[in-house]
């Protein structure tokens, strides 16, 4: 990839400013926490306010980890003799690394900080704006990775990634909202 000489066209300016202000609508939701406060699950889920921007994080490094590298960057394999089937229900003698590391997403670890997490999403950001500003065409598609939750056959386009980046953001700033009056009244946005 290069980088454009010229100034960023409309559509990248528009897409890349919606998706800054879901991420903004999104880490207003711990301002003012703690470290312990932004790993509390004040609600009857698992989730935490740290443990949803990791998850928001890591969906936008991946997905746009698919945009520049295709669907290698993705990789959902399952260990040899376990079933989708399996793994969808629940009942697979052995999880794949990926599905763990998943999992791990939405809590925060021992030895985890808000300010490091927040660091960290800073950094992607700063990523995606470039990866975003330099593709040649925002119209250049991959295969989505084969995985049941995935269309067979199915591409998208860097576009299409970046639209669903946004949207996903969004409605997890949703819940982040939740969560931040659950756990102290406040509202984020």
């Amino acid at each position: 990839m290069t980088t454009p000489s010229t100034a960023p066209d409309a559509e990248r300016t528009d897409l890349l400013a919606s998706l800054a202000a879901a991420r903004a609508a999104l880490t207003s939701s711990v301002h003012g926490l703690d470290d312990q406060q932004a790993g509390e699950t004040p609600t009857v889920s698992a989730l935490c306010l740290g443990g949803l921007v990791k998850h928001v994080m890591a969906m936008e490094e991946g997905w746009l980890n698919f945009a520049t590298e295709g669907p290698s960057a993705m990789d959902f394999s399952l260990p040899e003799g376990v079933t989708w089937e399996d793994f969808m229900a629940g009942t697979a003698r052995e999880y794949p690394k990926w599905a763990i590391d998943r999992e791990k997403e939405f809590r925060m670890l021992p030895g985890e900080t808000l300010t490091g997490i927040l660091h960290a999403y800073e950094q992607i950001a700063a990523r995606t704006e470039k990866i975003i500003l330099a593709v040649p065409d925002l119209s250049a598609a991959h295969p989505l990775p084969e995985a049941p939750w995935n269309e067979p056959g199915a591409e998208w386009s860097v576009r299409r990634v970046l639209t669903h980046v946004v949207a996903e953001t969004a409605q997890h700033a949703g819940h982040a909202d939740i969560l931040r009056e659950s756990l102290d009244g406040r509202q984020a946005t």
